[in-house]
């Protein structure tokens, strides 16, 4: 549903959607440098070629989409209202949309801090924008709870 969500969004059809590599491990599946602590999740980028060549310009961008469970499933402890599957969604929307925007270079990978914080901020805002267009229930609960994590990103991108 994420993936057809973004793609929508951003009028690509499937097979350009193809183009973009990249798969979704959850915490079992992670290696030891791709957990984090903080984020829901966060995306990895290698670099990927296909066996038969050997030429660089056959390589591609793969990215790894890496869901931190064990943050999510603290975050869905401490704040009743808010359930996994629009959780999910939401969070799934967010790394695709950052993908897109990577493949698309509207924003660079080895961006600042600065620029990650203002990143960051767009993208919450596209994926807001996304998921305004369907009927999740649990939308504005998960929406509210999103909305208390604006306002520090503003104030961070504010003070520097």
């Amino acid at each position: 549903m994420a993936e057809e969500l973004v793609s929508n969004s951003y009028k690509m059809s499937a097979s350009q959607w193809l183009w973009h590599r990249y798969d979704v491990k959850t915490l079992a599946d992670l290696a030891p440098g791709e957990i984090v602590e903080g984020p829901f999740a966060q995306i990895v980028r290698y670099r990927g070629q296909k066996s038969e060549t050997s030429l660089g310009s056959s390589s591609y961008d793969f990215y790894k989409i890496c869901l931190m469970d064990h943050t999510i499933l603290r975050a869905l402890e401490s704040d009743k209202d808010l359930r996994l599957f629009p959780f999910a969604l939401y969070i799934l929307c967010h790394e695709l949309i950052h993908i897109v925007r990577f493949a698309k270079f509207l924003q660079s990978f080895h961006a600042s801090q600065e620029e990650k914080m203002a990143e960051e901020n767009r993208v919450h805002q596209k994926t807001r924008e996304v998921l305004n267009s369907v009927r999740v229930p649990g939308k504005e609960a998960l929406f509210a709870f999103y909305k208390a994590w604006e306002a520090p990103m503003d104030a961070a991108i504010a003070s520097q």
